[in-house]
């Protein structure tokens, strides 16, 4: 793989990519955590997905091991583990490449094509997961606004949570939980509230949400 997409985007944005050998050996640092379905994971300058795709493949490890015999729990965890990854891109054409990536090892490991509705569910999902945006500022790209992530669960059944944080409110956790803190004796969820609650959404339902983004971006 080449570590270098040109010199002078290592000048201008200092883009270099990980090998994927140092990539394990750091994700076998965090072994554990990284292999868990349900472990949250985000890379606040993610390229095109060297560490993601990583992250993901030891997840869906997790997923075959555990519910590998059942083809609805393994396409229901599958789903569970792309929503528990995230990322940040400052470069277009990066995130564009990574949600490409992340989208192809989960259709690959699954055997499913654009037009199944898990398919679809897995767009959707990476939409709102990956971001187009700055880290540093914790700021979109196109829009300049605030950086908004999904924070997504299972309810069973086949059915999925969605509730929607701010990046810059979550940031502020640790200043929080200081003993010495104004807000110490508070409970997380007294100081830290969705911005936006969802109803229950099945697969059926995330897919109809993609394409229905699909057609807003056509016109």
């Amino acid at each position: 793989m080449n570590l270098v997409k040109s010199k002078q985007r290592v000048v201008d944005h200092g883009e270099v990519f990980t090998p994927s050998w140092m990539v394990e050996a750091m994700l076998d640092l965090v072994k554990d955590e990284s292999e868990r379905i349900d472990s949250r994971v985000l890379e606040p300058a993610c390229g095109s997905g060297n560490f993601l795709v990583h992250v993901l493949r030891r997840k869906l490890v997790t997923v075959e091991r555990k519910f590998g015999k059942s083809d609805f729990e393994k396409k229901h965890f599958a789903l569970l583990a792309l929503m528990c990854i995230y990322g940040i891109e400052l470069l277009d054409d990066n995130i564009a490449e990574c949600r490409e990536n992340m989208l192809e090892i989960f259709a690959e490991y699954l055997g499913i094509e654009e037009t199944d509705d898990l398919y679809q569910a897995g767009v959707h999902v990476l939409s709102h997961n990956l971001v187009h945006g700055d880290a540093l500022t914790m700021h979109t790209c196109d829009t300049r606004v605030p950086i908004t992530f999904a924070e997504w669960g299972s309810l069973g059944k086949g059915k999925f949570m969605r509730r929607d944080f701010r990046l810059d409110r979550l940031t502020h956790l640790s200043s929080f939980e200081r003993e010495d803190s104004l807000f110490s004796q508070l409970g997380k969820h007294e100081v830290f509230a969705p911005v936006k609650t969802y109803p229950p959404m099945t697969v059926a339902d995330l897919a109809v949400a993609a394409r229905t983004d699909t057609v807003k971006g056509q016109e």
